[in-house]
């Protein structure tokens, strides 16, 4: 008996450490996702975009990534991980480095169109400052992004 419920306490180990391997979106899936989000809003229009983007159990929100999108000003628009966030400006947030990298992506975003903007945030699956990469593109006056944790 003894035996068993140590298979089985390994077994669940292994099927949890399997699921977080699974959470963790890639850099590939991240930047198909801002391109997916990007087609969706030309074709659909901003207000459809934006509730599609923030719905936590639509097309736009894969286990750890999710679609964002900001007003050149730092006002959050739509939030796939977070929808509370829709209407506060986050131009002001500090990354652990006290980067000010909302404010810093929307430059790049302004300048480049696209590119991928590199910050250190709290994991919200291990609670630990991490390094976080984010895939942006501006659309018109708007920026769509997807993070992913290095």
């Amino acid at each position: 008996m003894k035996r068993v419920l140590v298979l089985l306490v390994m077994g669940l180990f292994l099927l949890a450490l399997a699921g977080d391997l699974h959470a963790a979106g890639t850099a590939a899936e991240a930047k198909a996702m801002v391109e997916k989000a990007a087609a969706f809003m030309k074709a659909n229009g901003k207000e459809k975009a934006f509730q599609a983007f923030s719905d936590q159990k639509g097309q736009f929100v894969k286990d750890d990534l999710y679609i964002f999108v900001l007003d050149l000003k730092g006002v959050t628009l739509a939030h796939g991980g977070n929808p509370k966030l829709v209407g506060k400006d986050m131009s002001g947030l500090k990354d652990s480095n006290d980067k000010p990298f909302i404010k810093e992506m929307l430059d790049a975003a302004k300048a480049k169109g696209a590119g991928w903007f590199d910050y250190s945030w709290t994991n919200p699956t291990t609670k630990k400052v991490q390094p976080k990469s984010t895939y942006y593109q501006k659309v018109d006056d708007v920026m769509l992004g997807c993070g992913i944790y290095k």
